[in-house]
């Protein structure tokens, strides 16, 4: 069941200055998101992510196209009825956006304050909040008191004050050292499989999507270009830019120039066996060439592990009688993709 519907949706904005050109940010975007799942949205600066983000809670106006959250049409809604239904989205951000003259417990409370939450109710809601994301120590403490990580945090407890339904993270771990992301990343979990809570990852790291989303859509030039299960995507991306994106976690085939290097060092013939799944491809390819007498050798690529499930590329260099190795490339064609390197 989609919780966010997303249809025709476009978004163009006004020439920035007299006799410029308008600018299409998004274009004819249609997009279901499940309720419970995590969806990440990635691509490179520019693609309209953030801006696609900032349409489904109406920070933004569509140009032309229906958005419906949680069976509401957002677009088109008047303020007041915009400002209800945004209490079922919460937000959190890449530079956190805390009140700095707010100590933590003030920051978690303003939106149920806003939201006219009574007193009494509004603090255990707060108590139970901080305990959540561990930090029932710092409730008094001020922004400028608390690591980075510990500032997200209070963003986390904030977005999840009035129990939405929804939680919008844009770039939410992008100012984090990689130790302190992964810490953010397991809260998201825990808010997800322990609250219920539907996720939107807005991101350009293809690490955080791997870590914890299910789903994954690749923007560019305001369109979804890919879009599927992660490791569909991941294990055999199909756009360029999805490419580009996944070498980034585990290398392809080796460029002209990383080639020429290799060859200098490295004898025979060069393949690129593309593993995908689990359940002894790697065995199966490296015994047919023990099997066959053929020597190899591992020059470039790796293996990476997405919810159990494992992909990769290894380009090998195979030393051996001709037949034989054409033989054994033919018969490692049956448990993975081949794919000589010339």
């Amino acid at each position: 069941m989609a919780l966010v519907e997303l249809r025709g949706v476009r978004k163009v904005f006004p020439p920035s200055k007299r006799g410029g050109e308008s600018v299409v940010a998004i274009d004819g975007v249609d997009l279901d998101i499940e309720k419970g799942e995590i969806f990440g949205i990635v691509g490179y600066s520019g693609a309209g992510k953030s801006t696609l983000v900032r349409l489904v809670n109406a920070l933004e106006v569509a140009t032309e196209g229906t958005i419906v959250v949680g069976g509401t049409t957002i677009t088109g809604l008047p303020e007041k009825d915009l400002r209800r239904a945004r209490l079922d989205i919460g937000m959190i951000f890449q530079q956190f956006n805390l009140f700095s003259s707010r100590t933590v417990y003030h920051n978690v409370a303003y939106p149920l304050q806003v939201a006219g939450v009574p007193k009494a109710e509004r603090h255990a809601r707060i108590a139970e909040l901080l305990s959540f994301v561990g930090l029932v120590d710092k409730a008094g403490h001020y922004p400028d008191q608390l690591s980075g990580g510990q500032k997200q945090r209070v963003g986390i407890a904030r977005a999840l004050a009035t129990s939405p339904s929804l939680l919008l993270a844009d770039e939410s771990t992008s100012a984090l050292d990689p130790e302190t992301t992964q810490e953010v990343l397991a809260l998201l979990r825990r808010v997800n499989e322990e609250l219920g809570i539907t996720i939107v990852l807005i991101t350009h790291e293809m690490e955080v999507i791997r870590t914890i989303a299910h789903r994954v859509a690749v923007m560019e030039a305001g369109r979804i270009i890919e879009q599927g299960p992660v490791y569909e995507v991941f294990s055999a991306p199909q756009h360029p830019a999805t490419r580009r994106f996944v070498s980034t976690l585990v290398d392809g085939t080796p460029d002209e120039r990383t080639l020429a290097a290799l060859r200098e060092r490295h004898a025979g013939r060069f393949v690129t066996v593309a593993f995908r799944e689990t359940g002894g491809g790697q065995s199966a390819v490296f015994s047919e060439f023990v099997r066959r007498g053929i020597a190899f050798e591992l020059v470039y690529g790796g293996i990476e592990e997405i919810q159990g499930r494992t992909f990769g590329n290894l380009t090998l260099s195979l030393e051996g009688d001709p037949a034989e190795v054409d033989a054994a490339i033919a018969a490692v064609a049956a448990h993975a993709d081949v794919q000589e390197v010339q």
